[in-house]
């Protein structure tokens, strides 16, 4: 799918929510552009535990940001594939680049003193692997994954463990991703909803989920994060 124009209509959030003081990003396709080594784990854990025949990626890029145990389910795969294609994730993960202007926009939130954390739908301790090997993992206070919450997104308890650990209120923060459960689960959770476009998806459905704000490149977060207030 084409990336839209730069006539995306950007809706600020509420006035009554701000400041702004905390930021809880998703992982894959915000920060870090997985999906070229998720598409070759995808296939050759496919080709290990089911055999022959191509592997239906396009649909597991659907369920994106779900818990990969979950996915499974919900495709009716064998949940034994999960073993390569983590194997493989871990292999390939020096081929994992972050966005453009990721690390800059990540650098100048922390100067800011705004606090940041991942709720991803990664295992944690695979996210963290990732973000350290990327040089990026000590700007977040939290990195939290989907095997470390009761109930992954859509559900908000993934959002809220991790504003709960950086000591911030969720009418103070963002929950950013580019997927709709990341909006469903940083709704639920009381925290500002927001969608991102770079990573090239499904954004007219992120646009119908109707986010609280949308963003095309991750410097335009800035605009919306001034520098924390010290509580």
């Amino acid at each position: 799918m084409s990336r839209p124009s730069s006539t995306v209509e950007v809706t600020p959030p509420s006035p009554a929510r701000g400041p702004i003081r905390a930021v809880v990003f998703d992982l894959d396709g915000v920060i870090v552009d997985s999906s070229a080594v998720m598409r070759e784990a995808f296939s050759i854990a496919y080709a290990e535990v089911v055999g022959d025949g191509p592997a239906p990626f396009d649909e597991y890029n659907r369920h994106m940001g779900r818990y990969f145990p979950d996915i499974m389910r919900l495709m009716g795969l064998p949940l034994e594939m999960e073993e390569p294609f983590v194997r493989e994730s871990y292999r390939m993960a020096h081929l994992v680049p972050l966005f453009p202007g990721v690390r800059e926009t990540l650098e100048t939130l922390h100067s800011r003193g705004i606090r940041m954390g991942i709720a991803t739908g990664k295992a944690g301790p695979r996210a963290r692997s990732l973000l350290d090997q990327l040089g990026v993992l000590g700007l977040f206070g939290q990195v939290i994954g989907s095997d470390e919450v009761a109930r992954p997104k859509p559900a908000p308890d993934i959002v809220l463990q991790a504003l709960g650990n950086l000591d911030v209120p969720p009418h103070e923060a963002m929950m950013v991703g580019d997927a709709v459960i990341d909006l469903l689960s940083g709704r639920a959770a009381g925290a500002t909803a927001v969608a991102t476009t770079w990573h090239g998806g499904d954004i007219a459905a992120l646009l119908a989920a109707g986010p609280d704000l949308v963003v095309q490149a991750p410097a335009e977060l800035l605009a919306h994060c001034p520098a924390a207030l010290v509580h």
